[in-house]
């Protein structure tokens, strides 16, 4: 049974007590008031619809304050229930007397009708209001024994997603180290090639100028074989250059394509965590009191989604329709300029 079938119960079973209430107080009333005038002095017969409607206004408090009692889950004591029931014998006994007075035992049993009835309403309807409360109660503790569960459960995901945030900033930081030490270590490995060639060149240099007369001939074979092994040198630097640069490329754009798969793969997850948040939120059903701001704003902006209309979304979240439609519009101005942000692109 959901909250708007409970205060439907309670709907009628107010509008049938006070009808019955009322009933049986006009029906008084007009029973007990010729007995009263019958037994009042001529002068004070204009009194004897005093006592009736003194008699029917103490059932009006009882039947009230019972019902506002039952609905908080109090209970008023003995006090309640003697007055319900000296209240009810009293307007039984006014309503038969008559009868009851002249010996008409079909008239008292006519004339009990509307006291025992109202009586027993009294009664009944008290019992119905408990367990109702009872019933209303046990739900609500339903309620929220679920949001509790739904709001650890968020906590839970939205400290996964920080705890995977942070793998991946460390797993980005990582790898930029590893590149930072890697062109280090080639520019090392650069200059100290670089020294390493300007060492031998000045040695051939100096053996050259001292054995130049006598071996001009091995110092110009030997200068020609430098210049061949430094153009090979230098193919074989510019080959490795060419290799490590398409190997940093490759790894940079497969590396790309890694965070772009990463980043659809995210934005899937979030987008299907975002609708079953709103499907939770729409079954729900109606709230039977105002939801906190930041429930009460996911499931408006869930009715959104889902194109509900407002005085719908005001039902499930307890909030105004004035505040639903302002919400409303702050949602579609949003709309509004993502559509226009992404047509600018």
């Amino acid at each position: 049974m959901n909250g708007v079938q409970i205060r439907s119960a309670e709907r009628a079973l107010s509008v049938g007590t006070w009808l019955i209430v009322c009933g049986a107080m006009l029906y008084s009333v007009l029973t007990v008031t010729p007995l009263m005038a019958a037994h009042t002095p001529q002068k004070w017969q204009w009194t004897a619809p005093i006592l009736p409607l003194v008699v029917d206004a103490a059932v009006v408090i009882v039947v009230r304050l019972d019902s506002v009692l039952a609905r908080l889950g109090g209970h008023g004591g003995r006090w309640p229930v003697v007055l319900r029931w000296m209240t009810g014998i009293m307007t039984l006994a006014l309503n038969t007397a008559d009868s009851a007075l002249r010996k008409d035992l079909v008239g008292v049993a006519v004339h009990a009708v509307a006291p025992l009835l109202l009586i027993v309403t009294a009664e009944t309807g008290l019992a119905y209001r408990r367990a109702i409360t009872t019933t209303v109660n046990r739900l609500e503790e339903r309620e929220r024994a679920e949001r509790r569960q739904r709001e650890q459960e968020a906590r839970q995901r939205a400290e996964e997603a920080e705890q995977a945030a942070r793998r991946l900033a460390d797993e980005e930081e990582r790898r930029q180290r590893e590149r930072r030490e890697f062109d280090a270590r080639m520019a090392r490995e650069q200059r100290e090639h670089e020294a390493a060639l300007a060492r031998e060149q000045a040695e051939r240099e100096e053996r050259a100028a001292q054995a130049e007369r006598d071996r001009m001939a091995a110092a110009e074979r030997e200068a020609r074989e430098a210049r061949e092994r430094e153009v090979r040198e230098r193919e074989q630097q510019r080959q490795v250059r060419e290799r490590r640069e398409r190997e940093a490329a490759e790894r940079a754009e497969r590396e790309r394509h890694e965070a772009l798969e990463r980043a659809a793969r995210e934005q899937r997850e979030r987008e299907e965590q975002v609708e079953r948040e709103r499907a939770v939120l729409l079954a729900a059903g109606p709230a039977k009191k105002k939801q906190d701001d930041d429930v009460a704003l996911r499931t408006v902006a869930a009715a959104f989604a889902a194109g509900l209309p407002v005085r719908q979304a005001a039902e499930l979240c307890g909030w105004s329709t004035g505040w639903v439609t302002g919400r409303y519009q702050e949602l579609r101005d949003a709309h509004r300029a993502r559509a226009l942000e992404g047509a600018s692109r």
